[in-house]
């Protein structure tokens, strides 16, 4: 698991306080396409011994080589952990809250978006006693119990500003734990929704500056279409994920989303985002990364023909 991390550039629900791979990831070892094994980085908490080889391996997609070991930085267990949980009456609201408290620079350890079709499903799927089928952030803080209450203060009173509701607390790390598992477990719920449905799932980040008009703009794309559209969010660092839920057998439901994936694109790029924040190209976002970056994909052609001169690995993926 941490190797297709590392190799997709991924990156968890605590990326807003602790980075992503590519913060995490201090080197790496590399089986190349001719049999070589190299080693990347080090133990030391920076370099700048040559080219940073180590990230060019995070986020390639196994299209450089398999990584098959990976050194990681730690960071400590906070002393104080506290998780709560906001509902807001709309969407605009709840990412309105993430992006000012972002703003404010607040050290917030995480701060998750589910949007009312999200929580609908994950009420009935994770047992989430007490709460209601709306937009919701949830929320963790990491510190000192001063840093901490110092941070929940200001963080509830922007909430407030934006009408949302009292938080409700995980007094203990049982509820806690049953909180993040339920954000943790929102693609199986998704998946859970019938015995022949699919799952179509994409992702884009943009600046948080941008994160409201980016999800509006996705959500309204979608209402009226029938469709189901769970979203979850990283919305501290400006990345969200649509999940939507089609029937295979509707060749027009697929044609809809593929169109709906395009708009969702291109709004992202003319945000100043990007197409993917953490789901990597694949096979299905070539034609998107030629928009983003059309001046650097004739270096990655060549970086990719000097490592792997017989495109034995993963031909096809990120480029043709």
């Amino acid at each position: 698991a941490l190797g297709g991390m590392a190799a997709c550039s991924a990156s968890g629900t605590m990326a807003v306080r602790y980075g992503t791979m590519r913060t995490a990831v201090l080197g790496l070892t590399v089986v190349l396409a001719n049999g070589d094994i190299i080693k990347t980085g080090s133990r030391a908490k920076k370099t700048s011994a040559g080219y940073n080889l180590t990230n060019l391996f995070v986020g390639s997609e196994g299209t450089l080589g398999i990584i098959t070991e990976v050194h990681l930085r730690l960071s400590p267990i906070p002393e104080n952990i506290m998780s709560a949980v906001c509902q807001f009456q709309d969407l605009d609201s709840a990412v309105l809250t993430a992006q000012e408290i972002i703003q404010y620079g607040i050290q917030i350890a995480r701060v998750e978006l589910l949007n009312k079709d999200q929580m609908d499903i994950s009420i009935k799927y994770s047992s989430l006693d007490n709460f209601e089928p709306l937009p919701t952030l949830f929320y963790e803080f990491h510190g000192s119990e001063i840093s901490n209450k110092e941070s929940i203060e200001v963080v509830q009173e922007i909430s407030k500003n934006n009408n949302g509701s009292e938080f409700k607390w995980a007094t203990n790390t049982e509820q806690r734990n049953k909180i993040w598992k339920a954000r943790h477990n929102v693609y199986y719920s998704v998946k859970a929704q019938g015995d022949n449905v699919r799952v179509y799932a994409t992702d884009v980040c943009v600046p948080i500056s941008n994160i409201v008009e980016c999800i509006k703009f996705a959500e309204e794309e979608l209402q009226g279409t029938g469709l189901k559209a769970p979203m979850v969010g990283h919305v501290g660092d400006g990345n969200f994920h649509v999940t939507i839920v089609y029937d295979p057998n509707k060749e027009n439901e697929y044609k809809y989303i593929r169109e709906f994936s395009n708009k969702l694109i291109n709004k992202a790029l003319k945000l100043e985002g990007t197409i993917t924040g953490e789901h990597g190209i694949g096979l299905q976002k070539k034609e998107y990364l030629l928009k983003q970056h059309p001046d650097n994909i004739p270096l990655m052609k060549l970086i990719k023909k000097s490592f792997d001169p017989n495109n034995i690995m993963n031909p096809g993926k990120i480029f043709d």
